[in-house]
C-alpha cells in the first residue's frame, strides 16, 4: 500500500473512531472499567454538603476552619487488545469484510482508551505470535497500531488462540482489561482463557459475516479454505452437506459462548452487517451498572 493511500486510511479510521470514543465511548468506557482505588489529591475549604468523614482535622485545628480531603480515582490502567489477523478475516459478502470490523473496533476501544489516559497494547496473532506492540500512552502510539493493522501481513493464515492466549499470560504480568477479538473460528482455548481470565478483566468479541451461518444450495461449488488456501469442491446441493456445515458454525459460536462464559468473561457478538456501536455501548452500559 502505498504511504499516501495508508495515510488517507488512517486518517479516515482516526475520525470516524474517534468521534465516536469521544462522544459515546468515553464516559461508558471510564465507568465500565475502573482504576485500582482513590488517592489522595489535595485538600479544600468545607463546603456545604461534603461529607463530614473527609474532613482532615490536623489541617482544620491548623487553619481553624473545617478543611476536607479530596480523593480521585487512581486509574493507570492498561487496556490490551488481541487481534486476530488470520485468513478467515477476509471474508465478507456484505459491505465490510471481518478484518475491516475488527479494525474499526480494535480504533475505537484503543482512542476511547486514550481519551482516558490509559496505556494501549495490541498483540496480533494467527497461528504464531506476528506482532507485540507492548502498551504505552499516547496519541502517536495509538495511530501506528492502526497503520499496522491496515497495512500488516502475517506469515500465516491459520489461527490458534490457545497459544495467543499464553503468551499474553506470559508477557502481561500486571492486570489490564484485555479485549479478545476474532471470529472464534479455532479449536479447544477454554483452558488458557480460564488461565488468563483469572488475572486480567478480558472480553471476547466475536465478528462473524451472515453467511457463515450456512450454506445455500448452489449445486457443486469450488470453495477456497482461506486459511489453508486449498480449493475445495462442495456439494451444496447435498442436504447432508449443509446440516453437517451448519452444525459445526453453530457448535464454534456455542463454544464462543460457553467458554468465556465458564471463565467469567465477557462476551459479544456482532455481524459485520450490524451496527458495533450499539453492541459496545449496551455491553459498556451493562458492566457499567
Amino acid at each position: 500500500m502505498e504511504t499516501k493511500d495508508l495515510l488517507k486510511k488512517v486518517r479516515k479510521i482516526e475520525i470516524k473512531t474517534r468521534r465516536l470514543s469521544d462522544h459515546i465511548f468515553g464516559g461508558e468506557y471510564h465507568s465500565t472499567f475502573k482504576g485500582r482505588g482513590m488517592t489522595f489529591s489535595e485538600v479544600r475549604q468545607y463546603q456545604f454538603g461534603d461529607d463530614v468523614r473527609a474532613i482532615d482535622w490536623n489541617v482544620t485545628a491548623r487553619q481553624n476552619e473545617p478543611y476536607i480531603k479530596v480523593f480521585e480515582e487512581e486509574r493507570e490502567l492498561t487496556l490490551m487488545m488481541v487481534v486476530d489477523v488470520s485468513g478467515s478475516g477476509l471474508f465478507g459478502t456484505t459491505n465490510a469484510f471481518k478484518k475491516d470490523l475488527l479494525i474499526e473496533i480494535t480504533a475505537t476501544l484503543a482512542f476511547s482508551a486514550l481519551q482516558n489516559n490509559d496505556k494501549v497494547g495490541v498483540l496480533l496473532f494467527t497461528d504464531q505470535i506476528e506482532l507485540f506492540i507492548p502498551p504505552k500512552k499516547g496519541k502517536s502510539h495509538v495511530l501506528r497500531i492502526i497503520r499496522e493493522l491496515l497495512e500488516f501481513k502475517p506469515k500465516s493464515q491459520k489461527t490458534n488462540l490457545s497459544m495467543a492466549l499464553k503468551y499474553l499470560g506470559n508477557v502481561l504480568k500486571k492486570k489490564a482489561i484485555v479485549f479478545v477479538l476474532s471470529d472464534f473460528i479455532s479449536e479447544e482455548y477454554l483452558q488458557s482463557l480460564r488461565i488468563v481470565g483469572k488475572k486480567h478483566d478480558l472480553t471476547g468479541i466475536r465478528v462473524y459475516d451472515p453467511k457463515e451461518e450456512q450454506i445455500p444450495n448452489l449445486g457443486l461449488v469450488p470453495v477456497l479454505d482461506a486459511e489453508t488456501g486449498k480449493i475445495k469442491t462442495v456439494a451444496t446441493q447435498s442436504k447432508t452437506v449443509r446440516n453437517a456445515y451448519e452444525k459445526y458454525q453453530r457448535e464454534r459460536k456455542e463454544y464462543f459462548e460457553e467458554s468465556f462464559r465458564k471463565s467469567g468473561c465477557g462476551q459479544i457478538s456482532c455481524r459485520v452487517d450490524e451496527s458495533y456501536v450499539k453492541k459496545l455501548l449496551g455491553y459498556f452500559k451493562q458492566r457499567g451498572r
